[in-house]
């Protein structure tokens, strides 16, 4: 009987123990729970930026405020217009060889002057209106060449240079130097030969064209003009 009291003493004792042990096992868990107080967020993001500090974003460029003003370049006075040398393998025979042949409607100074005139042009642009001498219209182009031949006349539009002009027919309307009107006399220009002419184009500038396809049907004309030749 003692034993038997011996044996529950020690299994009392036992189990004693072993709650002892459960609660310093659950009294260490419970220390290891990190108990925080305020916010939830975390500690370590960057102050926000002060009210007075500006804040770049992207790669934007501060808006311009003062005005812009574009500078024109100057014109050299000493200007070289361009060279079109397509317009200027398509002239004929030499001035002096359509002189000679009577091909051409003034004499050898003048028939040469115009010649240059006409030559020294090539390839400036077109411009409505305008009369050089980097830029003309059609009828300009014709004042000016004739001008340079020693032909002076009051510029005027291609329809009032017909009405300058002594209309001319058959072989005399491919001599160099004739006028050819088109389009209703809304346009014009220096005869080379039979087969073109020189005249400022809208599209082209001054430049040489054969009257064979798109001008041909546009032809209204021929026509010389009534302005003393000056003396040779």
């Amino acid at each position: 009987m003692t034993d038997f009291k011996k044996v529950l003493l020690l299994s009392a004792c036992a189990i004693a123990l072993g709650m002892v042990g459960t609660g310093n096992s659950l009294a260490q868990e419970r220390d290891r729970i990190v108990r925080t107080t305020g916010s939830s967020q975390p500690t370590n993001l960057p102050a926000p930026p002060r009210s007075t500090e500006i804040v770049k974003t992207g790669s934007s460029r501060p808006t311009l405020t003062n005005s812009v003003e574009v500078v024109k370049p100057k014109v050299d006075a000493a200007y070289e217009p361009p060279t079109n040398k397509a317009a200027a393998g398509a002239t004929r025979m030499s001035v002096a060889a359509m002189v000679a042949a009577g091909k051409a409607r003034y004499g050898s100074m003048t028939s040469s002057l115009l010649d240059q005139g006409i030559r020294s042009r090539y390839g400036l642009r077109y411009k409505y209106g305008s009369m050089g001498p980097y830029t003309y219209d059609c009828s300009a182009f014709v004042w000016a060449a004739f001008g340079d031949a020693g032909m002076k006349f009051t510029r005027t539009s291609a329809r009032g240079m017909w009405a300058m002009s002594e209309p001319v027919y058959g072989d005399e309307r491919f001599k160099f130097g004739t006028l050819v009107f088109l389009n209703g006399f809304g346009h014009m220009g220096i005869v080379a030969d039979e087969n073109g002419f020189y005249h400022a184009s809208s599209s082209k500038g001054i430049t040489y064209s054969p009257f064979k396809g798109y001008w041909e049907k546009r032809i209204v004309g021929f026509g010389k003009l009534k302005v003393a030749e000056p003396a040779q």
